[in-house]
């Protein structure tokens, strides 16, 4: 079957200022029965649902994730053992001080489960965000895809279908469907943490995590739209964050010195309206 993408490209959408722009640019392209699939991390700062690393004080065992555990053992030993990218191998060995702050949040706001992961711990982004502040995953993804399809059909009158992805991905294992998120649909086995991350090297990826659909068909069709959204994405986007040195890297600051100006200079895609003729 043919399909149309359109990428739907907003100004930042600034923290805590709600679905207002989302929803807006959505109808005015949206068909009925189009599958809108919504990157997560648009989807926290609209809520408002943002975390200030510099609010939490690393303590022993934060340094001692970050430094020992993360930087040295994961960055130097495990993962060229276990043949992790090359990319994820440079970024631990150039952890910077303030992973330290990122590593006390995760063991403050979601334990040692997923603090022992040297990456991508919970979920927590630490791009497309200003200053050091992290966008957790949306606090209810369900919630938010059924009132973002309310707010479409009460502008528009057209019925389309919201899924929300995260681009922390979806494995399969033996047949069964597994992310170390905290969060995802109940098809997807969620909140394995760490043992996920090890367990993911002998397993095959499908493709990002679905955290919530307000249609209910088949996982695996869910998780093919999410690989066609986030291709999309890429290849309409001047600048993709998928990661904070991404991001760095387009402003030529640290991290910590990004501010909502700069990420307002540059086009997002917060979603990919996908669309079957």
């Amino acid at each position: 079957m043919n399909y149309k993408t359109i990428p739907i490209k907003t100004e930042y959408i600034q923290p805590g200022e709600g679905y207002d722009k989302l929803v807006k640019n959505i109808a005015s392209s949206c068909h009925d029965n189009d599958y809108v699939i919504i990157s997560e991390t648009p989807i926290s700062t609209a809520e408002g649902n943002l975390l200030d690393e510099n609010e939490y004080k690393p303590g022993f065992l934060a340094y001692l994730l970050t430094e020992l555990w993360s930087k040295y053992l994961w960055g130097y030993i495990l993962c060229p053992l276990l043949g992790y990218k090359q990319r994820t191998i440079k970024n631990l060995r150039r952890m910077p001080p303030e992973a330290r702050n990122h590593k006390q949040l995760i063991l403050e706001e979601y334990g040692l489960k997923y603090a022992l992961q040297p990456t991508a711990e919970a979920g927590v982004d630490l791009s497309n965000v200003p200053g050091q502040y992290v966008s957790p995953l949306p606090t209810n993804p369900s919630v938010s895809a059924r009132t973002i399809k309310k707010e479409i059909k009460q502008i528009t009158g057209k019925d389309v279908h919201i899924i929300i992805i995260d681009t922390d991905a979806t494995y399969t294992f033996h047949d069964k469907k597994f992310t170390t998120l905290p969060q995802s649909i109940n098809s997807i086995h969620n909140g394995t943490g760490v043992f996920g991350y090890i367990l993911r090297r002998f397993s095959e990826k499908l493709g990002p995590t679905i955290l919530a659909s307000t249609i209910d068909c088949d996982t695996g069709k869910l998780i093919k739209l999410g690989n066609i959204a986030e291709k999309c994405q890429i290849d309409n986007s001047e600048n993709f964050f998928e990661t904070i040195y991404n991001m760095k890297s387009v402003f030529n600051t640290d991290y910590d010195n990004i501010t909502t100006n700069m990420l307002n200079t540059v086009t997002h895609i917060p979603c990919v309206i996908i669309r079957f003729e």
